[in-house]
């Protein structure tokens, strides 16, 4: 528990590594308990509270967006992290019978791909969740996440989890033992040496990211919509007089009307970028005409200067009870947290923006922990990521850094620059090895610039093999759990193994 509350980020201190205790926390609980019921049990616990100290922040937007009392809004995290724990427990209920049944060797390997596969389960299973992948904690240290570029941060933290499983099972003074340590030494060296390596070849632009800091009590104020409109072209004007700019980056929503329907403000904005000659991303809501109603839309939309592309993005992966309720027709007590008119809708296409050389990836606030949208993106012929959010709704907690180490994994796994534009930060530059090469504070009106964010077109070995890597964890974890399974209890010696 206090390695995942220390591993991630927090108010208090971090040290990345402790993430790794965890694992081997959860490997240990495996071979210490009788049964796997006793197993999941010291999983649910351990998996509980650790995703509390970590989530604390869930309750932040329902209190003081939601409008409902504390009294309402503490039971969230607390719920979350239940459902978190519940993913815990089964990987110890799991391992159990594998920690008491299967050699060391066999047994660390069904850890590791046991871990990779409730990963994948948290990201998928009834709209995911993948905010608590080991990987992400590590990313401060980006030497420890380039095996996310061949793996993925799934199948990495799979291959962590199973050092951890085998130092554990080699009761850690023994070859098995050796072998986890020198295997998580060799994911170290492997870092290093990528990040030493020259970054692939690629036209390069100079991105312009425009952090307005409005007050999110008063964004979708009519009254106060000409400010915030007012607020972003100032400062975008000071970014572009500094520098010949190839692409200015708004956030989510940085437009708190609707663009499409070109009104004054519309108009200001178009009007900018014809006459400063450089495309904007930015994101506004939308709607369509469905029958007799409306569909909503979190959009982003790419402006050209030539007035004659308004090409957009709309948000595929949208927030359950924040943005949509689910089984809402039959849940109609539950009320939206958001601050949308309605009920928005998923997007459906992947396709990237494209505008000359550019082919800008999009995805839009939490889409960027999910590394199956970024895997679309640049399926489609993305050659940069540009993640754009609206984190005002964490306040001042460890949520908008979390949010930052997520994304950055997006780019490791893909070998693409990521552009991170937010309200209120943490907006960043991230090159492909996840080095955070420009960054802004929280809740500061700011902006940043980068010039050498190249336009890459290489595919990772994750990119390529993805959907093989992770069906071969699923084969193996069937494979070796079976065996467990059906095999007779071990009797543990004193030898070295």
């Amino acid at each position: 528990m206090v390695g995942t509350w220390i591993g991630f980020a927090n108010p208090v201190y971090r040290f990345p590594g402790l993430i790794l205790l965890f694992p081997l926390a959860m490997a240990q609980v495996a071979f210490a308990a009788k049964t796997p019921g006793q197993a999941a049990k010291a999983g649910l616990a351990a998996g509980t509270i650790g995703a509390l100290g970590v989530l604390y922040w869930t309750a932040i937007p329902i209190r003081f967006y939601g409008h409902l009392p504390w009294l309402l809004a503490l039971p969230m995290p607390v719920l979350l992290s239940l459902a978190m724990g519940a993913y815990v427990a089964l990987f110890a209920a799991l391992l159990h019978p594998a920690a008491h049944r299967l050699a060391p060797l066999p047994f660390g390997l069904f850890a590791g791909a046991l871990w990779t596969l409730v990963e994948i389960g948290r990201g998928t299973l009834f709209t995911g969740f993948s905010w608590l992948n080991l990987t992400a904690a590590l990313t401060p240290w980006p030497f420890a996440v380039q095996g996310a570029s061949i793996l993925g941060a799934y199948a990495l933290a799979g291959l962590l989890a199973a050092c951890m499983a085998w130092i554990v099972a080699g009761r850690y003074f023994s070859l098995t033992s050796l072998l986890g340590v020198v295997l998580l030494v060799g994911v170290g060296v492997f870092g290093n040496l990528e990040l030493k390596r020259p970054l692939p070849e690629g036209p390069t632009i100079r991105v312009g990211i425009v952090q307005g800091n409005v007050d999110q009590s008063l964004k979708w104020d009519p009254d106060y919509q000409k400010a915030t409109v007012d607020a972003y072209l100032d400062l975008s004007a000071k970014q572009v007089a500094e520098a010949a700019t190839d692409l200015l980056v708004w956030p989510e929503t940085a437009m708190p009307f609707y663009f499409q329907d070109g009104d004054i403000l519309a108009a200001s904005v178009a009007r900018f970028v014809r006459e400063r000659g450089v495309p904007l991303i930015t994101g506004s809501p939308a709607y369509a005409r469905v029958g007799e109603g409306y569909s909503l839309y979190n959009r982003v939309y790419l402006v050209t200067p030539d007035g004659e592309s308004r090409s957009h993005y709309d948000k595929a992966h949208l927030v359950p009870f924040g943005e949509y309720i689910p089984f809402g027709k039959y849940l109609p007590f539950l009320s939206k947290l958001a601050h949308g008119v309605g009920d928005f809708v998923a997007g459906q296409d992947a396709a990237p923006l494209r505008h000359g050389n550019l082919a800008l990836g999009i995805l839009i606030c939490y889409e960027a922990i999910f590394p199956e949208l970024a895997q679309a993106s640049v399926e489609a012929g993305a050659n940069i990521l540009i993640n754009v959010s609206n984190d005002a709704w964490f306040g001042r907690s460890s949520a908008p850094l979390q949010h930052l180490d997520l994304a950055a994994l997006r780019a490791v796994e893909q070998g693409r620059f990521l552009i991170r534009a937010t309200n209120t930060g943490i907006s960043a530059v991230i090159d492909p090895r996840g080095r955070v090469l420009a960054q802004s504070g929280l809740f500061a009106a700011e902006t940043l610039a980068y010039s050498g964010a190249a336009l890459l077109t290489e595919q990772t070995p994750f990119h390529a093999y993805r959907g093989l890597i992770h069906w071969t964890c699923a084969g193996i974890a069937v494979v070796l759990g079976t065996l467990a399974l059906l095999s007779a209890p071990r009797r543990r010696s004193n030898k070295i193994r």
